[in-house]
């Protein structure tokens, strides 16, 4: 499956992917952002790529229009935190220099909007920390609703233990 935005074109990764994929994901704080610690060789991302990223049904590399390269990730998967198979969870990463460029936005909303159309999902999840404002504000822009806060609910890479902000959003509050 493949979504277009105006700036983005947003597809499955493959394994030629790596390189691009290993340039965002050694950035200092992309993965503690997303409670994964930066990844260290590009042999360690391309064994994360056949883990994680590879044949899964939902989850894109977000590749800028302009130049063709892969600049981060983006997905709809199963929420473990519920048990309802009408339900996924939004999760993403971008590289740290795309960062406040309106990306994330962009794809988030063709990503949530493909969940509630050809998907037909009932509610989409999100989880950030608590101080990762920059994800608060795409879910807020695109609608998501604050939940509360799941208290110390996360062990880190390095040990330490975060509390998740859970928000959602309903198909039927759904504006895009």
């Amino acid at each position: 499956m493949k979504l277009m935005t105006k700036r983005l074109l947003l597809r499955s990764l493959t394994e030629a992917d790596a390189e691009d994929v290993f340039a965002y994901s050694r950035g200092e704080q992309v993965g503690p952002n997303a409670g994964w610690k930066p990844h260290e060789s590009l042999e360690e991302t391309q064994e994360i790529l056949r883990q994680v990223f590879l044949d899964r049904e939902a989850v894109f590399g977000i590749v800028l229009r302009e130049t063709g390269r892969v600049v981060g990730s983006i997905g709809l998967i199963p929420d473990p935190k519920r048990e309802n198979g009408r339900v996924r969870m939004l999760g993403y990463a971008l590289g740290q220099e795309h960062w406040g460029r309106g990306y994330m936005t962009e794809a988030a909303r063709a990503v949530v909007a493909c969940g509630f159309g050809p998907m037909a999902l009932d509610l989409i999840s999100a989880y950030c920390y608590p101080h990762n404002y920059r994800s608060r504000h795409v879910l807020e822009k695109l609608g998501f609703q604050f939940e509360g806060t799941l208290r110390l609910c996360e062990e880190l890479y390095d040990g330490r233990v975060l509390s998740d902000d859970c928000y959602s959003l309903r198909r039927c509050d759904w504006r895009g």
